[in-house]
Formats: C-alpha cells, sequence, structure tokens
C-alpha cells in the first residue's frame, strides 16, 4: 500500500505581525506577567500558583526547561524559576486533553494542517494509540499491544543497527540508564541524542583540549569572576536565570563582554524579577562591552583579540599570559604561538566584522583581568567550524590560566534540563571501552563495540533504507532535526516509529509505515510504582546531580513513566535477558544502585542524592588535572576561521528562537525582547541590504538555500528591518529547518550547521 505522504513543513500561514519598538530592559514586571498569564489559561490561577511553588525547590521537581544550576544552598521563595519555566511547567500541567476521541475526530491530514503552535495547543496525550499502515486515524491501544508490537517488529530486523533509538534532554537519569542498557543488550549502540544536534562540538572540543566534555565552573564562580565573556548566547530568552549570576557579576565589581550577530536585550540591562525594589529604577546594566560579529566571524575575532594579545605579552614577558600554569599544565604552546604570529590582523578583523578600536577595547579588558568565565551556546557550535570555535575559546582561557580556579573557566550552557546526564548515563553512539565493560561484568551480557548512528548519520541511514525502526525517547525529532522534507522521507521508510511523549507534536504525523504514540509522566507528575512513589534524577549544567519529585496527580490513569515504559519494551523484545527489567521499573533505587557500579562519581548514590542540595560529579578541568587528554595536559590547538563564502547576491542565514519558544515548543507567538508580536514566518535583514535590494518593511519573499549545487526553499517569509550585520539574516527555528541542508556540518562534531547557511531571497509576486 502506497503512504500518502503528510506535508513535513509547518503550513504557511500568516498570522498578522506586529512590530513594537525593542524593549530597553528584560525581565522584571512584564516577565511575571507573561509567566502568570500562561499559568492562568494553561492551568488555573490557583492550582497554577501551588505548582510554581515547587518548580526547582529542594522538595520540588525540576524545572523541565533549561539546565542551568539552581544555588547551592538557598533557594529563592516560591520564585526559583523564570518566566519560560513557568511557560514550560504550563504546557505540561495544561488541563488539555488529547484522548482517543481527539484522534478519532482528526485525521492526520487535518493535523498536519496546523502549525506548531495550534498542535501544541491542544494538550497532554492520555492515552497510547497507535496508527496502522495506511490508516488516516490514531486508534487507541492497550499498553501490552502496544509494547509486543514494538518488541516483534524490533525481533524482525535483520541486525539490531537497523533501529534507531533517540533521545531527548529531559530523559531522567534513571530512564535514561535503562534505556541505553536496553538497546546495547539489544546489540547496537544507535543512540543519537540532542546533544548531536547542540553541544556536540563543545563536547568534542573540550574533551580533546581539557579531557572532560563537560563545562568547569560552579554557578558560585560568577560571584568571583574579573570577566565574564557571553559569546553565541541569548540567556534572555534561553536561559533567563543566567541574567542574576551575570548580575552577581557585576554587583562584585566584574565586567561582561558580549559577543553575538544580535545585540540582545537580556544582556543589556536586567531588573530581577526576584527584587520587586528594583523595579522602579532603570535595572542592572550587563553589558560593558557588546562586539556586534557577522555570522560565523568567532573564530577570527578570537584570534584577532589572542594576536594583540601575545603583541602585548612579547613587550612585556609574563604581563599577560599566566606563564606558570602555560609551563605546568599545557602542551602545545610553541606551535600555537608560531601560527599566531603568522596570522594577517587585518584581514582578521575585516573577516570578523568588528571595528579595530573595539577589539582593541576587548583585548585590553582582558589583558588586565585573571579571571575570566567564557560562556557559549548554540551561536558557536552550530556551524562547520563549530569545534574549532570552542577550541579558541579554551586556547584564550589557557593563555591567561583561567581555568581550574574559582570565578574562571568554561561555561557551555546546556538547553533541555537533563542534556548533561543522559549523555552521563552512557547516552551516546561512540561509547568508552572502559564503560561497556562495566556494563558487561554488572549484566552479564557481550555489549556491542562498534559505534552507532549521530542523529546525522541516522536520517541517512534510514533515508538509505539501511535503518527500518525509529524510536524517540522524547523530544520532537521531524522539527528538531535539519533537511525537513529529507529527513521526513526518512522517517517514512521504517517499518515502525515510535514517539515517547507527553504531548502532541509534528513527529506524530510524519510517520513508518505503522506508528505509535506512548503517553509518559511529566516532571511534575507523581511517579508510583510497586514498591511506592518514586522520585527521579537529574544533572544540570554544572554537574550537580539531584533529585526530582513530582507534586500533581498524573492527568490520566493511561500514563507511565519513562521507565516504566522502556522496561515494558525490554521484557517485550529481549526474551532471553536475565535482567530483571519489571524490578527495575518498581524501584528506582535498584536503578541507581546499578548506576553507582558502573558510572563514576556515583559512589553512594542512594544516599547523597536524598540530601537536599544533590552532589557534585567529579570535573577534572575544575581540579587542573588535564591527564584523560591523550598528551596528559591541557592542550592548545590550531584552528580554521570560516571558509564559507556567498555570492554578491546571497547571505548568511542563522536560525534563532523567539521569547515564546523553548526548542521545539512553541509557548506563544510573540518574540517580545525583539518587538515582534503574532508572528514567526520573519527573515531579519539589516535595513541597508533591504534598500539595495529594493525590498521594503514586511514585504513577502521566497528564501533560497544554496549548498554544494543543491538548492532548497521557503516560501512566504516576511522581511523585518532588523540591527544586524550586513549580509546577515535570521530566521526562526524550526520554521526554516527546511533550508538547512543534511550535509553541511560541523567537522568532528557532525552538529548540523544551523548557524551557517547561504540563502538568497526574492520577492514574491
Amino acid at each position: 500500500m502506497t503512504q500518502k505522504k503528510t506535508n513535513a513543513q509547518a503550513p504557511e500561514k500568516l498570522t498578522g505581525i506586529e512590530l513594537t519598538e525593542v524593549p530597553k530592559v528584560s525581565v522584571g514586571p512584564k516577565a511575571i506577567k507573561s509567566a502568570l498569564t500562561h499559568i492562568n489559561t494553561e492551568v488555573g490561577m490557583i492550582k497554577g500558583i501551588g505548582l510554581l511553588s515547587k518548580i526547582n525547590q529542594k522538595n520540588g521537581f525540576d524545572c523541565p526547561g533549561c539546565a542551568w544550576p539552581d544555588p547551592d544552598e538557598k533557594r529563592a521563595f516560591l520564585a526559583e524559576y523564570c518566566e519560560n519555566g513557568a511557560k514550560a511547567i504550563a504546557e505540561e500541567a495544561t488541563k488539555n486533553r488529547v484522548s482517543p476521541m481527539f484522534f478519532a475526530t482528526h485525521s492526520i491530514d487535518e493535523l498536519a494542517a496546523l502549525t506548531d503552535y495550534e498542535l501544541g495547543k491542544k494538550g497532554r496525550v492520555t492515552h497510547p494509540m497507535f496508527l496502522k499502515e495506511g490508516g488516516t486515524h490514531y486508534e487507541a491501544i492497550e499498553w501490552n499491544q502496544a509494547f509486543e508490537l514494538i518488541g516483534k517488529s524490533l525481533q524482525s530486523l535483520n541486525s539490531p543497527d537497523e533501529a534507531i533509538f533517540y533521545t531527548s534532554g529531559r530523559t531522567s537519569n534513571e530512564a535514561a540508564y535503562l534505556y541505553q542498557l536496553f538497546v546495547r543488550q539489544y546489540g547496537t549502540n544507535n543512540l543519537p541524542d540532542c546533544s548531536n544536534m547542540c553541544h556536540e562540538s563543545s563536547g568534542a572540543a573540550l574533551s580533546e583540549t581539557l579531557g572532560i566534555g563537560k563545562g568547569s565552573v560552579t554557578l558560585d564562580d560568577f560571584n568571583h569572576a574579573d570577566l565574564v565573556i557571553v559569546i553565541g548566547q541569548n540567556p534572555g530568552t534561553n536561559h533567563p536565570r543566567m541574567l542574576a549570576a551575570l548580575e552577581g557579576t557585576k554587583k562584585n565589581g566584574g565586567k561582561i563582554i558580549s559577543i553575538n550577530p544580535l545585540k540582545e536585550v537580556g544582556l543589556v540591562n536586567f531588573k530581577d524579577p526576584q527584587k520587586p525594589w528594583t523595579w522602579l529604577g532603570k535595572g542592572t546594566e550587563l553589558t560593558d562591552l557588546f562586539l556586534q560579529v557577522t555570522i560565523n566571524g568567532d573564530v577570527a575575532l578570537l584570534k584577532a583579540i589572542l594576536f594583540l594579545l601575545n603583541e602585548k605579552e612579547t613587550k612585556n614577558r609574563g604581563t599577560v599570559f599566566d606563564r606558570d600554569f602555560i609551563e605546568n599544565n599545557t602542551q602545545g604552546y610553541e606551535v600555537f604561538i608560531k601560527d599566531l604570529e603568522t596570522q594577517n590582523l587585518e584581514q582578521l578583523i575585516l573577516q570578523s566584522g568588528i571595528s579595530k578600536e573595539q577589539i582593541i577595547e576587548a583585548t585590553e579588558m582582558i589583558a588586565s583581568n585573571k579571571n575570566i568565565i567564557i560562556c557559549w551556546a548554540m551561536g558557536l557550535t552550530q556551524h562547520k567550524n563549530g569545534v574549532d570555535n570552542i577550541r579558541e575559546v579554551v586556547n584564550l582561557l589557557l593563555l591567561k590560566g583561567s581555568i581550574g580556579k574559582k570565578g574562571a573557566g568554561t561555561c557551555p550552557v546546556r538547553g533541555h534540563s537533563n542534556v548533561q546526564g543522559d549523555r552521563t548515563m552512557g547516552i551516546w553512539e561512540k561509547p568508552q571501552p572502559e564503560f561497556l565493560k562495566k556494563l558487561e561484568n554488572e549484566f552479564h551480557f557481550s555489549a556491542p563495540k562498534h559505534h552507532g548512528f549521530d542523529v546525522v548519520e541516522a536520517i541517512e541511514a534510514m533515508h538509505k533504507k539501511k535503518a527500518k525502526f525509529f524510536l524517540g525517547m522524547g523530544g520532537n525529532f521531524i522539527s528538531a532535526t535539519p533537511d525537513t522534507e529529507f529527513t521526513a522521507e526518512a522517517l517514512r521508510n521504517c517499518e515502525l516509529t515510535v514517539q515517547i511523549s507527553t504531548k502532541i507534536n509534528r513527529s506524530h504525523l510524519i510517520h513508518g509505515k505503522e506508528a505509535l504514540i506512548l503517553p509518559c509522566l511529566g516532571r511534575s507528575e507523581k511517579d508510583f510504582q510497586a514498591s511506592g512513589e518514586q522520585f527521579v534524577t537529574v544533572e544540570n549544567s554544572m554537574g550537580v546531580v539531584s533529585q526530582s519529585t513530582g507534586h500533581l496527580s498524573p492527568l490520566s490513569d493511561q500514563l507511565k513513566s519513562e521507565t516504566a515504559i522502556v522496561s515494558g519494551i525490554a521484557k517485550a523484545t529481549l526474551l532471553n535477558s536475565n535482567t530483571d527489567w519489571e524490578e527495575f521499573a518498581s524501584d528506582y533505587d535498584l536503578i541507581r544502585d546499578k548506576i553507582e557500579k558502573t558510572i563514576p562519581g556515583f559512589d553512594n548514590f542512594n544516599e547523597r542524592v536524598r540530601k537536599p542540595d544533590g552532589f557534585y560529579l567529579p570535573n577534572n578541568a575544575r581540579e587542573n588535572n588535564y591527564s584523560k587528554t591523550k598528551t596528559g595536559k591541557a592542550n592548545f590547538s590550531i584552528n580554521q576561521v570560516s571558509d564559507i563564502t556567498t555570492d554578491e547576491n546571497q547571505f548568511l542565514m542563522m536560525t534563532i528562537r523567539t521569547h515564546d519558544q523553548y526548542n521545539t515548543t512553541i509557548y506563544g507567538l510573540d518574540d517580545r525582547y525583539r518587538g515582534i508580536l503574532n508572528e514567526r514566518r520573519v527573515v531579519l535583514m539589516n535595513a541597508l541590504d533591504m534598500e539595495a535590494m529594493n525590498i521594503k518593511q514586511k514585504d513577502l519573499v521566497t528564501l533560497t538555500s544554496h549548498f554544494n549545487g543543491e538548492e532548497r526553499q521557503a516560501h512566504k517569509f516576511l522581511a523585518i528591518a532588523y540591527d544586524i550585520p550586513r549580509k546577515c539574516t535570521a530566521t526562526y527555528f524550526p520554521e526554516t529547518n527546511v533550508l538547512v541542508p543534511i550535509q553541511s556540518k560541523a567537522r568532528i562534531s557532525n552538529t548540523p550547521a544551523s548557524k551557517t547557511v547561504v540563502i538568497s531571497i526574492k520577492k514574491e509576486a
């Protein structure tokens, strides 16, 4: 039977744009009003306030949004969360339901005609659902039937490597550990996850240079930093609680440099929502120096700064670089300096898009300060030279000796609330041999040794029909991945696609010959198993492991925890496994006992995680121990500036999020901090570029991406004049994922290059 192809892209609907003045201050009372509006709409004010009082509290549950850490000691009364955290919990605890009746009255095609925002607002999925081959509507299915269907599908494959097991970053440590154990007992390392698309470049660069793929700072370090550099990141929207940490830096005498193609209001001025007495004032001015770098001009900018720092050090040896640190802790300094001295400063300045005067000012700030923290996010990682970007950051910190001491170090700011924990638990397509050996000894099986597929490789394997089964543990795969139409074809080639989800999303509509939706508990809901009420654990961006306990009654008696779902799938698939999957699902302490025995740093796991503050995992870079690198030292590296060029009528495009969005979840249609309301189909352009092309404000345009002779198009976008460097543009994710070629990716990390897309722009008639 020929499967009808449902449209994989969001519909080309314009919703009535309204442009307002870009605000001069972030957070404050407007953020509180926005948060409470979402809470009241989705949950109701009384229930919502009670729920908010438990977010990120020591006796509560971890916010299902970002992975920014909580204070080690005192937590804010009631409001230990941000505006977007409140939106995330409102979405999860919504009173809206997607029941079997809903699916019976709404076909796949009807649902595909909705925008991602409209889909998300339909609510929580209440029952396991099944779409049979050739079906037009999902139908209810019993849990045991769903597990049996998955088991038979996996057993029928010619090889375990024909199955893909994707993981979103919100999965708990316990579920992630059990998931990877099941997948490896099944016989494959095909465990792609959202890290592949986000911070894989960070992990690759940091592991090579410092011996650990995580950041080295703690939250308290921000109070002791002389200088914080925020590069390629928009914390005001994506990690708003970080602004309080930056405010701490400023109040303790530190300075802040912000580097980004867009001047984000969150890094300009901040009013702390936890301190109402500050709302009437002008707020805290955060950024001391803003460098409006051109898209992917970061390595060029950093090299220019390093060049000038070296000139100053050469004139006055020992006054700029930390010579003791370099000599005692690093490798490759001489080769690095020799290469640096061959650079053409004027060419670097030109490619960065920053004036020489501003680069000199930044150089002086860096030269005169010792304790430096550098923070970054997707603006550095999602480029062809994304790994180079991070390694150049490390070069700067090594020269200054700003690693392994208070108030200094690396700070990759993670997205999903447990994406770092999932990787710690073994969710990785390239597992370390030592970890596999421990799994084998503890669980008495032979683990697969060959590397599995990352996200890009998994999509290509499904597209070539080398993989025929897809299971997504959370997330919205079709909306999160690049090259939307290519990825859709890949998923359609599967015999069975399975989505473990809380809410309906576009990935439920782009499916294999058969499809399942398995509804799971949210982070805020109570989890009762055979041994009683359970809690789960998570790891934040700074390596703190803590417990999370839901407080709401589950919205449906048909929901299962992720751990119980993995257990059910494993039992139905691995008929000869000697692992008692039901026992693990009945008592999560038993899973934590196994984690303790197989993963370093989890000694006395069950005891330590029951302490209110949780505990820090070991961090060799934090302790100035670089023995885990190939050289046994922290490594300098030589990195490449961007080699991407554009023709006269082409632009560089980067994808960004709105303020009413977290990853693929669309909370609303406003981008308040950029003055763009009620619309997502926009392309931000420099006003001079628009004038040169005779494009007026809000003209409709078609965007065409160009890569290796291939073209991809996205229609019906509104051109908006914005403060962005010339020849640079910005569009919202996921609407323009269709323009990101599957083969445009970072060297080494294989991360999709969603921040460097070559496009042309044409006015529509």
